[in-house]
């Protein structure tokens, strides 16, 4: 149970301004919302149950330096942090490909999402942490975080449209993730 929270967090912190939420919010601008979450969660749980066979595959050959393995995921963790802080942005020409997308909605977003996270932070992410946890609670975890994220980004963009305060999200997830790799490092160096 503890995979599957620590992973919903992570991922849910992860996802807060990234490019993924503007292609939620541009999709849903198309089409229905119940069409794009279903896109969303189909591509997500795809690409995250990939991450997590990766990442339970480097844990199981690695088991003997845990400790190791936490201060890669810690320094990786803190990657993350500065990669949210430099920031994720949907270039016009993405933006006009997911508007001008034809054929079934659902078929669409989930093309669009599955290729959008290939190799994307939250890829990474789920991968580090199923180095650590169980693949089944980091798996549901990490889809579940993903979603609700991009659902978010799904409601707050049709209330408030482009009045989000990018900055206060940005620094906020940025900060979470330096956290959570400081406490990865503290573990494998032994102090937690």
């Amino acid at each position: 149970m503890y995979a599957f929270f620590l992973s919903t967090a992570v991922i849910f912190v992860a996802e807060l301004g990234d490019k993924s939420q503007l292609m939620a919010m541009t999709f849903a601008a198309r089409y229905r919302a119940r069409d794009v979450l279903i896109g969303i969660t189909a591509a997500t749980a795809i690409v995250h149950l990939a991450s997590v066979g990766i990442g339970y595959a480097i844990g199981d050959a690695f088991a003997d330096a845990q400790g190791a393995i936490r201060v890669v995921a810690g320094l990786a963790f803190l990657g993350f942090a500065a990669w949210t802080l430099r920031g994720d942005e949907l270039t016009e020409e993405e933006a006009a490909k997911a508007r001008a997308s034809r054929g079934l909605a659902v078929v669409a977003v989930g093309t669009a999402f599955f290729l959008a996270e290939l190799g994307d932070k939250t890829m990474l992410a789920t991968i580090t942490l199923a180095t650590q946890e169980g693949w089944l609670g980091t798996w549901i975890g990490s889809t579940v975080g993903m979603v609700a994220a991009d659902a978010l980004a799904i409601g707050v963009g049709a209330l408030l449209g482009r009045k989000l305060p990018e900055r206060t999200i940005t620094y906020g997830a940025a900060a979470l993730f330096a956290v959570f790799g400081v406490l990865l490092l503290a573990q494998g160096a032994g102090w937690l």
